[in-house]
């Protein structure tokens, strides 16, 4: 495959998705990919938004989506594509699957929704044409969530990293500003 495909974890704060965009920074046309969509009433979540947005080159294009399948499917769109972020993606997920509920995660069918939705993801991954770069949280270094909803999350989307770094060419890991290369493109 020409096009590589690059996952970059991290931290909160901690330069993913400054470095993901520095990556792209030399191409004029760039799908940026929004998964975290709107929060009426929370000013803290709109500045966050309208920094990456301030942030972003005027020529690249902006899609809020979390049908991510059927964007790395998309081969008429020559762009490459930036995905941020793969942590909101699945907190999206989780909403629409009823999937916080400690009763619903099991005996109400969210667990094997979610797994579905984020193998779908995976797949699509693995074999998309397009040049992509994904930003996901790295959540599994940090402290153990108090309840089993974190915990959920917290383990839905260490597998959903893993999946997504097995079908990546590239994986990155960044740290207070610093990127390491867990995974260089070619190996």
């Amino acid at each position: 495959m020409s096009m590589p495909r690059t996952l970059i974890l991290g931290g909160a704060r901690s330069g993913k998705s400054t470095r993901a965009e520095q990556l792209l920074a030399d191409r004029p046309d760039v799908l940026y990919v929004a998964t975290g969509g709107t929060r009426d009433g929370d000013a803290d979540w709109a500045d966050r938004v309208r920094l990456h947005r301030d942030r972003r080159p005027a020529s690249w294009r902006t899609a809020e989506t979390c049908d991510l399948p059927a964007v790395l499917a998309d081969t008429t769109d020559p762009a490459p594509v930036l995905i941020d972020c793969l942590a909101l993606w699945l907190t999206a997920v989780m909403d629409e699957c009823g999937a916080w509920e400690d009763g619903a995660w099991r005996e109400g069918g969210a667990e094997a929704a979610v797994l579905a939705r984020c193998a779908e993801l995976a797949a699509a991954w693995e074999v998309t044409e397009r040049r992509v770069i994904a930003v996901s949280n790295e959540v599994g270094m940090g402290v153990v969530p108090a309840t089993a909803s974190g915990r959920r999350f917290r383990d839905t989307l260490g597998r959903l990293n893993m999946a997504v770094a097995d079908a990546s060419e590239r994986v990155l890991l960044v740290v207070a500003g610093q990127v390491l290369t867990v995974k260089p493109a070619g190996v």
